[in-house]
């Protein structure tokens, strides 16, 4: 099982997406990333989700994304690239709360 940082903005995405890489191409056909630790992040760590799945289908692997935040998927839906990633995708069970007006 591969793990996403706590903290994943653009000036970690270069070098975790690396670290991701690498241990892909030596994982399991079933790659299970652990999203649980991912606190402070912004849309570069979509961007190294999506890079992952497609290399993923290009070594014909299946990626699972464990624990993802909340926050993280209502992002992707922001993005419009949520149903990219809700497959196999299992997110935390927290509430947005909007904030007061």
């Amino acid at each position: 099982m591969l793990a996403l940082p706590a903290i994943l903005t653009h000036a970690q995405a270069g070098p975790c997406l690396e670290h991701l890489s690498a241990g892909m191409a030596a994982g399991p056909q079933q790659l299970v990333l652990d999203a649980q630790a991912l606190q402070e992040f912004d849309s570069s760590a979509l961007a190294v989700l999506l890079e992952l799945r497609r290399a993923c289908l290009r070594l014909g692997k299946q990626l699972t994304i464990e624990g993802a935040p909340v926050r993280l998927m209502h992002l992707a839906s922001l993005y419009g690239v949520r149903a990219l990633l809700e497959d196999g995708t299992q997110a935390h069970t927290e509430t947005i709360v909007p904030a007061p007006v």
